[in-house]
């Protein structure tokens, strides 16, 4: 359930991804073998496999071609690995690097395996499943009614996917509660990862949906236009990561660039030679240092908490919500013969000051679950200013009685708690820094 990167057309990607097919990413060109590759080859487990091979060639109860035997049997080595290894047919090879430029065929949904249910990472903004309610953590146990328990995350995929506008039915478990049936139309996705407003004066959001190949260039003009919005000045940011299931590696790196000036980002350790990266910060900062509040939850996945792992260890942002999805792993991608390709994991990432999140994530610096917001309506009322003959104001100003309040356009922070507290944060940070 995530993506990453390119850097080189349609080279070998290095990535982090959170278990989805459809993600990836690559700042480096594959690596040579390890060195024990050259290792001898164990000549009896080779005959075994070609025994086994020979006996289902000639006794299974219908005919199997070579072809399917040994492509089951490369899947077979790849699945027994971890969650984000996989053998990429053609089709799947060429979804994966579609998925990074952000226009896809689907219903716009991260997944991953989890004690062998598919469960959702999270629903990408403005899809068919962000539309229809789906939620990070629901498990899908039927896709048109057939169970996906015993199903691969590839095969549950390939069922997901189909031609847009055809129609879908997911059974999905919430924590918990009885299974329920969401129907969903397929579409061409057309990711737009970064949205951007003010949210009141002085102070913006920056919404990042997925990390694509120009995120990073996205995020610099969504911040200039903030502050050209704001007469050229800006109180405070809040960076929205949340149900954001990864992306490409370098954008990850480059968002993280815009809030920083100096500093480790990210580094990475693997087997492989170009496993091992490091990612430094310059010294320009797009954001100019204001304060800064980063929403993270459960959907948040490994490049977005490469970026809130890096701002929180460098205390340049404090992090609020819930524990991220606790993805650290990285894949690289290797291009075969035949339009085919193998997505690898090769390395784990860590945060500057040496945390692994695999498994167990990014916690926030102040938890804010997730909540409805119910607003009282103001009862009728009386001020000092509506009763007859009162003293005027001796500070000079009109006087403020009491009166039908004009109706405001609503705002993202009216109907989203963890939002609207984290903009209250930001408003608690610039009064103490006297902004």
């Amino acid at each position: 359930m995530s993506h990453f990167h390119r850097l080189t057309p349609l080279a070998l990607a290095l990535g982090l991804l959170v278990g989805s097919p459809a993600l990836q990413a690559a700042p480096e060109p594959v690596a040579a073998p390890v060195e024990n590759a050259k290792a001898p080859l164990p000549l009896d487990e080779l005959r075994t496999f070609a025994e086994v091979m020979d006996r289902i060639k000639s006794a299974y109860v219908e005919p199997v071609d070579d072809k399917t035997l040994l492509e089951n049997a490369i899947k077979g080595m790849l699945s027994n690995l971890d969650p984000h290894s996989a053998y990429l047919e053609p089709e799947d090879f060429a979804e994966l690097q579609e998925s990074t430029s952000g226009e896809f065929g689907g219903l716009g949904i991260e997944v991953g395996m989890e004690d062998s249910f598919l469960k959702v990472v999270s629903p990408i903004d403005d899809t068919p499943a962000s539309r229809a309610g789906i939620q990070p953590g629901d498990l899908i146990v039927k896709i048109d009614g057939q169970p996906t328990k015993g199903l691969s995350l590839m095969e549950a995929v390939d069922k997901m996917r189909g031609k847009a506008g055809s129609k879908i039915v997911l059974t999905l478990l919430r924590e918990g509660g009885q299974p329920f049936d969401v129907e969903l139309q397929r579409a061409v996705i057309k990711v737009k990862s970064v949205k951007s407003q003010l949210l009141d004066d002085g102070y913006g959001l920056v919404r990042i949906s997925q990390f694509q190949i120009n995120t990073g260039e996205e995020v610099g003009k969504a911040l200039a236009k903030l502050r050209k919005d704001n007469n050229g000045k800006l109180r405070g940011i809040v960076l929205d990561l949340r149900n954001n299931p990864g992306g490409v590696l370098q954008a990850a790196v480059e968002v993280t660039d815009h809030f920083l000036k100096k500093g480790l980002i990210v580094y990475t350790e693997g087997r492989i030679a170009n496993s091992e990266l490091r990612f430094n910060a310059d010294p320009a900062d797009a954001s100019e240092g204001v304060p800064l509040v980063v929403l993270i939850n459960g959907g948040s996945a490994s490049a977005s908490e490469i970026v809130a792992g890096a701002l929180q260890d460098h205390k340049r942002g404090v992090l609020m919500g819930t524990d991220s999805f606790g993805k650290g792993s990285v894949q690289t991608v290797l291009p075969l013969n035949n339009d085919r390709a193998l997505k690898l994991t090769t390395a784990l990432y860590y945060t500057p000051k040496g945390r692994s999140i695999q498994a167990q994530g990014i916690v926030p610096d102040i938890e804010v679950a997730r909540a409805k917001l119910t607003r009282e309506q103001d009862g009728e009322s009386i001020k000092e200013a509506d009763l007859a003959g009162h003293l005027g104001n001796g500070n000079g100003g009109a006087d403020k009685p009491s009166g039908k309040k004009s109706e405001k356009p609503a705002r993202p922070q009216d109907d989203d708690y963890q939002l609207s507290q984290a903009l209250n944060l930001l408003k608690g940070l610039s009064v103490t820094r006297g902004d």
